[in-house]
């Protein structure tokens, strides 16, 4: 039924918002709530299909009224790429993308990003449609809402009335994703309304307690013809139920050799053994275009922020030049969320979700385990030879939600050891983990204190002593620093450490070859296999790559040099395996990959070395799994 209101009824209900705001009336953590009744009344939406909508924007959380990675703020993601797009990006530190040493040196300057489609600039029309400052609208989560149900409403007007039933709704919230292809619209709006059918309940970042009850709705999907959204006609290699495309990266011979992938034949030639999240750092639209340049670099799928739209640029079979480090993009899968300005905080709920059943479905196929030692940030990605560590990337950075993204993977991040154990996992509280980080927008300037999934470590048991020292990322031994950019102290969630001592309620982990401590209630206990240096060594080698020794090349191709990292692992110290690897080269400099050859040898381990993985040969180390602490790392309760 249409919800008719009358003239005089309008202007009292405007009147009284005037006079007082329903949301302030209420309980302190009940206003959030309250805001969407207030907005949903006052624009004549339905409210429960407001909240599902917020929801898959921004599981209700007003993010302090910061940008998410994409330019949008507050509980809806109205945009604002102008007040945004400000800060240093994770390409300033110069990596080679291909990471192969054999080669050139690859160094693509970065592609500046397209800031004109509409999906960006939702934030204005919203001050339009309600004469609400833009700096309110960014700042105020109930202005923010209000905000963001003009605009719903204004999408549904231009499709057909505004009723009371929430199954009419379904062309206006399509519109509301800013796609502009149909299968993306369609996906974004299934999204939707699935958490309106099954409800949520949840705290917020800022205490607001929000409950969506479910009701089993079926849209009217007929409503997506009247969008006059156009189809995507070629299709991808993704799971039925995600919105993807196909906009090939290109693979042709240019002056100089050729770009921007090279051909393979995966998994038959190569055992995929990681899937790599990346942000771009750049525009959806930027980051198309970008890929589509035979000059440039590469990865397999980009996938949008405000409605989680996929585009698949490079066959998984073939390899892509994405994580700075030839070993792994031979035996991994790149994945770009659309994503600039350091200064962004947040990512969108529709994108983890769509992302994350992307993820799923390829380690599915591939057999990649679901963990951290596999399903990887481009920031855990070794320097593939001493001078390449600190031009790795760091993305997606410190407030990526890794337990939030494992438990949308059907793999969430628990506890599954003893209080015995040797090991444990970093697991802090994401909402309150709050680390002072700086140069979020400047270097040196503090970045507003919000949820992340990083914990720095502390060469001693105490809030104020210094950090620990990357001697790959500053040779003068100087102590690591709080830049969102410096990961020489820092751990993220899902990783797992050997314990190397407890103080009160700290623990001490070994990292980088030193002992680190952090609060114990940052971890979990969990299970492993330990690997430490064989008796009679005092230290072994570690590496950034796990390539075969020279005797395994055949005749006619050079062996590629045994170079190590300049980190060492000494005896006394353990470290958490993270796969055990044959070791591969994959030689691929060549246009015709006919000529391109896998070379194999000695087994490798893979170890979570400090926050970057590494790689230790298995002839070095011994491995365990059955050491323990000596007493209690948690305390019985």
């Amino acid at each position: 039924m249409h919800r008719r209101r009358t003239l005089a009824a309008a202007v009292v209900a405007l009147a009284a918002l005037a006079i007082t705001n329903p949301a302030s009336a209420a309980p302190k953590d009940e206003q959030r709530q309250r805001a969407f009744a207030a907005a949903a009344d006052e624009f004549d939406v339905p409210e429960d299909l407001l909240v599902a909508l917020s929801y898959l924007e921004s599981r209700w959380d007003a993010n302090a009224g910061q940008p998410s990675v994409a330019a949008g703020y507050g509980p809806m993601h109205l945009t604002d790429v102008a007040a945004a797009n400000a800060g240093g990006t994770h390409h300033d530190h110069g990596e080679d993308p291909r990471g192969d040493t054999s080669r050139k040196t690859l160094k693509p300057k970065h592609k500046p990003s397209d800031f004109t489609a509409p999906s960006l600039h939702t934030l204005a029309k919203a001050a339009e449609l309600t004469g609400i400052d833009p700096a309110k609208l960014r700042t105020d989560p109930t202005a923010n809402i209000r905000g963001g149900a003009a605009l719903l409403a204004e999408h549904q007007r231009g499709l057909g009335e505004l009723t009371d039933d929430p199954a009419d709704w379904y062309g206006a919230v399509a519109r509301y994703s800013g796609a502009t292809d149909r299968a993306a619209a369609k996906a974004f709006a299934d999204e939707v309304y699935g958490v309106l059918s099954k409800g949520a309940n949840r705290t917020t970042d800022d205490g607001q307690r929000v409950r969506l009850r479910g009701a089993a709705v079926e849209p009217d999907r007929t409503a997506l013809d009247r969008t006059g959204l156009s189809a995507t006609t070629a299709a991808a290699d993704c799971p039925a139920d995600l919105a993807c495309e196909s906009i090939p990266a290109p693979y042709q011979q240019i002056t100089g050799g050729y770009g921007n992938h090279d051909k393979a034949n995966r998994p038959t030639s190569q055992k995929v053994d990681y899937i790599v999240i990346h942000d771009t750092e750049g525009s959806y639209a930027g980051t198309i275009s970008a890929v589509q340049d035979p000059t440039y670099v590469s990865w397999h799928y980009t996938l949008r922020s405000s409605d989680g739209h996929v585009a698949q640029h490079v066959p998984t079979k073939d390899v892509a030049w994405h994580a700075g480090n030839w070993y792994v993009n031979a035996k991994a899968i790149g994945v770009e969320h659309e994503g600039f300005a350091a200064q962004g905080t947040w990512y969108t709920e529709a994108m983890y979700r769509a992302s994350a059943k992307l993820v799923k479905y390829l380690a599915t196929r591939y057999g990649v385990p679901l963990d951290r030692a596999h399903i990887i940030g481009h920031d855990n990605v070794p320097g593939l030879v001493p001078e390449r560590v600190k031009q790795m990337h760091w993305d997606p950075g410190p407030y990526w939600n890794w337990a939030h993204y494992f438990g949308l993977l059907g793999k969430p991040l628990n506890a599954d050891g003893s209080p015995y154990t040797g090991i444990v996992m970093i697991r802090p509280n994401f909402s309150t983990n709050k680390p002072a980080f700086t140069g979020c927008t400047s270097a040196g300037t503090p970045c507003p204190l919000r949820g992340s999934t990083s914990v720095h470590l502390r060469t001693a048991p105490s809030d104020t002593a210094p950090l620990l020292k990357d001697i790959g990322l500053r040779a003068d031994g100087s102590p690591s620093t709080m830049a969102v950019s410096d990961i020489g102290s820092r751990v993220d969630t899902g990783q797992k450490f050997a314990v190397a001592g407890r103080s009160g309620d700290w623990t001490a982990i070994w990292y980088l070859g030193q002992k680190g401590w952090l609060r114990t209630v940052n971890t979990v206990p969990a299970k492993g296999v330990q690997v430490w240096p064989k008796a009679g060594k005092t230290s072994v080698k570690v590496y950034g790559r796990a390539y075969p020794e020279a005797s395994a090349y055949p005749s006619g191709i050079t062996p590629q040099p045994d170079v190590a990292l300049q980190y060492t692992l000494p005896a006394g110290q353990k470290y958490v395996m993270g796969g055990d690897v044959v070791s591969e080269y994959y030689k691929a400099d060549t246009f015709d990959p006919v000529h391109h050859v896998v070379v194999r040898g000695e087994r490798y381990i893979q170890i979570q070395f400090g926050h970057r993985f590494a790689f230790v040969k298995a002839s070095d180390v011994t491995l365990r799994t059955d050491y323990t602490a000596p007493g209690p790392i948690y305390p019985r309760r």
